[in-house]
């Protein structure tokens, strides 16, 4: 009797959800470092060593589908038959890209998937910040309304200065529907976009003395890590908002408490984090700010065109097919 084909085996260096597992599964044998009894390291939470070494042979492809999940040069090098690295993630921080490319590793990521729903909550997050939705409701359902009257008024969106850190895919996204609302947009870039009508800033500290609100939408990289500081919330002004939907540690977290605090800065609409899931005690009080748990990026219909692209990406790699997806 003949036997089926064996599945190409697929490393999963971090537990995905029930939904993606049993995607995967179909068409691939899956490495799950998190069943092994030695296969997670317990301070960094990373694939052990002796996981990967065991299991050295037989890897020639990984998934990457957690931002504190890294991909680097100790990984590969227990790894030495492998070919691809596919992430779940449009930001590239948690794969060392160089490196991938000095050993001819191929590497994929979320291309445009997440882009629509990321840019869709950011314009949610200004739009609560400033008519101060989330707030109102809790003002409503604590009873406070009969007691205490009319809940204070929010601020207008239409006509604000909107400054983009970062005029990449998402960038561009939220550009156009904050356009739409009438904002006048700004952007810093690396690279001046000669192709785009907004007013380009050459640096975050200028873009924050021309805006009224800061939407924080760059990579993390080593150049762009704490990018928004003292010194550009200072800039911003007491009135001004900053929105971040990019990465927890493009915003330097302490200083921006600070300023809340003071009163130096008007507000914060939040979806990630500096330290996750840990989230200063002080932004969880203030009616200024609005929090969401790191779930711009996701919506039922993105979850789905995630699963499939990764499952996609991984048949074109074992069947020596371009990547759907592929970083160059």
């Amino acid at each position: 009797m003949e036997q089926p084909p064996q599945r190409p085996t697929v490393l999963v260096l971090r537990r995905i959800s029930a939904r993606f597992e049993e995607a995967l599964s179909k068409g691939f044998h899956l490495l799950k470092p998190w069943e092994a009894e030695d296969g997670v390291e317990a301070e960094s939470g990373q694939a052990s060593g002796a996981f990967l070494a065991r299991h050295a042979d037989s890897v020639r492809a990984v998934l990457c589908s957690d931002p504190g999940t890294r991909v680097e040069g100790r990984v590969m090098a227990l790894l030495p038959r492998l070919e691809c690295v596919v992430s779940t993630s449009m930001g590239l921080n948690n794969v060392d890209v160089a490196e991938c490319r000095r050993r001819g590793v191929a590497v994929a990521n979320a291309g445009s998937v997440f882009c629509e729903d990321t840019a869709d909550h950011a314009v949610g997050l200004l739009i609560d910040v400033l008519r101060r939705v989330s707030a109102g409701d809790r003002y409503v359902r604590s009873g406070r309304w009969p007691q205490q009257g009319d809940f204070p008024l929010g601020s207008k969106l239409g006509g604000k200065r909107v400054g983009i850190v970062g005029l990449g895919k998402i960038g561009s996204e939220i550009a156009g529907r904050l356009q739409a609302f009438g904002c006048v947009i700004l952007y810093h870039a690396r690279t001046r976009k000669t192709y785009v009508p907004y007013a380009y800033s050459p640096s975050v500290l200028d873009l924050a003395k021309q805006s009224d609100v800061l939407v924080v939408a760059c990579e993390l990289t080593d150049e762009t890590h704490h990018i928004i500081n003292k010194d550009v919330l200072s800039a911003l002004g007491k009135h001004g908002v900053v929105i971040n939907i990019g990465r927890g540690r493009l915003v330097d977290e302490k200083a921006l408490v600070r300023c809340l605090i003071q009163g130096e800065i008007g507000g914060a609409g939040l979806d990630v984090f500096e330290n996750e899931p840990d989230v200063p005690a002080e932004l969880r009080l203030m009616d200024n700010v609005v929090l969401s748990p790191h779930k711009a990026f996701l919506s039922q219909k993105s979850l789905s065109d995630i699963i499939q692209l990764t499952v996609q990406n991984l048949e074109a790699f074992f069947s020596n097919r371009p990547l759907l997806s592929p970083v160059t």
